[in-house]
């Protein structure tokens, strides 16, 4: 996108003002990451006092785009069994829709399917939830899995290195042992109900399965069925992660 002109930029609002107010902290640290040039417009390295258009200028902060249109909303959610991951369900269960503020109207990033639990993120971000649950982007997706029967090395070697499914070979994962018929699973495919039709390809049925990080997003305290909104720290790793740009959640041990 090319930038405006002069005249244009000066109906906008100030840069710093915009940061700030989507969660970059004060004006001030706000100038200070501009003086830093650690953020551009439309792929230039903005000046203090420069003026935005936030309903045509692209904005980044270190490289990540940053989403400055007003109302957007990233919540995460722990979504219990029984739940489906839909706007609506004509059988009328209950949806994930349902867990959150019903205004804005959000919608949830990638799937989870009915008997899996675990963290999802819902937005009306539309940029940010396309690159984040497009497989091309690679974010990884953690899960506990507790499987039928306990799990050979023969077998969590297959899971590593993938296993042959009616769409394809799975691309590599990153699996361990938790306990006994527990195994954590870390993938980025996001094919549909992978993670079961995996353990069920190498004998292990899973019998329950909870997503546990997304990107570098985790939260252990987050109770089945309740929700809170993202910091804009995390806003910005999970746009990194879309990048392959991210570190491991902060707190968690990596597979082994």
């Amino acid at each position: 996108m090319t930038g405006r002109s002069a005249g244009e930029e000066a109906d906008g609002e100030r840069l710093q003002k915009v940061l700030a107010r989507v969660g970059f902290g004060s004006r001030r640290a706000c100038e200070e990451l501009i003086a830093d040039g650690r953020v551009t417009v439309n792929g230039e390295v903005a000046q203090l006092g420069r003026r935005v258009d936030i309903a045509h200028d692209r904005v980044e902060v270190d490289g990540v785009p940053v989403g400055v249109l007003p109302g957007l909303v990233y919540y995460l959610l722990n979504k219990p069994a029984g739940v489906v991951t839909t706007a609506s369900d004509p059988e009328g269960r209950p949806t994930v829709v349902e867990l959150v503020p019903a205004a804005p109207r959000v919608f949830p990033v990638g799937r989870l399917d009915v008997a899996t639990e675990g963290l999802i993120v819902l937005t009306n971000d539309g940029e940010l939830a396309q690159a984040v649950a497009h497989p091309s982007h690679g974010v990884e997706k953690e899960y506990l899995a507790e499987l039928r029967g306990r799990p050979s090395p023969a077998a969590i070697r297959a899971l590593r290195e993938g296993v042959v499914l009616e769409d394809g070979v799975t691309s590599p994962a990153k699996v361990s042992t938790v306990s006994p018929g527990v195994i954590r699973i870390t993938i980025h495919e996001g094919r549909n109900r992978q993670v079961r039709r995996m353990c069920e390809a190498v004998g292990h049925p899973v019998l329950r399965l909870v997503r546990t990080r997304i990107g570098p997003l985790a939260d252990r305290s987050l109770r089945p069925g309740s929700w809170r909104p993202l910091a804009p720290a995390e806003v910005l790793g999970l746009a990194r992660a879309a990048q392959g740009r991210a570190p491991a959640a902060k707190g968690e041990r990596p597979a082994q």
